[in-house]
């Protein structure tokens, strides 16, 4: 039974995820953490970073975490299934209908109305984590509650990324060697 849940949950995540992998991540959000109480909202956090940090779509990754952490390997083999299996199919139904009708203005019209909402989802997905990292996954928004370090880790990231062009591999680490450095010094 849960093999058919895991299936079908990472199903609808990969039918409804248009816009790549962190506009998938409401979607893998409600159904790991809030429909089936899979992964605890941290938890859900810590998928983010590790399907960041593995090779491949993040979606996927996060579909093969969840699935060996609920069902070991044969889980891990029927979540991922179940996540890229729309994709096959409908990129295979739209390449050919895309060659026959690519010059139609309707088509045209209906690809570029989709971009704000991907862009809505993406922004959902990073404000979740965000309010995740900063507060706490129960705890209210409030400024005596709030992580200091975690956001002044944050602002140097977005320095570095912006203002340094740092590549994002090394500004993750630098985060990474961040935090521990101050979970050592005691913050």
């Amino acid at each position: 039974m849960i093999y058919l849940q895991l299936f079908l949950s990472f199903l609808q995540i990969g039918l409804f995820s248009f816009g790549g992998g962190y506009a998938a991540m409401p979607l893998v959000q409600g159904q790991v953490v809030t429909a089936h109480g899979w992964l605890s909202m941290s938890e859900f956090t810590d998928l983010i970073t590790i399907s960041q940090m593995t090779p491949g779509p993040i979606a996927v990754n996060s579909a093969t975490f969840v699935g060996i952490k609920i069902a070991g390997i044969p889980g891990a083999l029927i979540a991922t299934l179940g996540c890229i299996l729309p994709s096959c199919i409908i990129v295979t139904v739209i390449a050919k209908l895309y060659l026959k009708y690519r010059e139609m203005d309707m088509l045209q019209g209906v690809l570029n109305s989709l971009r704000p909402a991907v862009v809505a989802m993406i922004a959902s997905a990073g404000i979740s984590i965000l309010i995740t990292a900063f507060w706490g996954s129960s705890a209210s928004i409030a400024l005596a509650g709030t992580k200091w370090s975690l956001v002044v880790i944050f602002a140097i990231c977005v320095v570095l990324l912006q203002k340094v062009k740092m590549n994002p591999i090394w500004v993750m680490v630098a985060a990474g060697v961040m935090k521990v450095a101050i979970s050592f010094l005691g913050g």
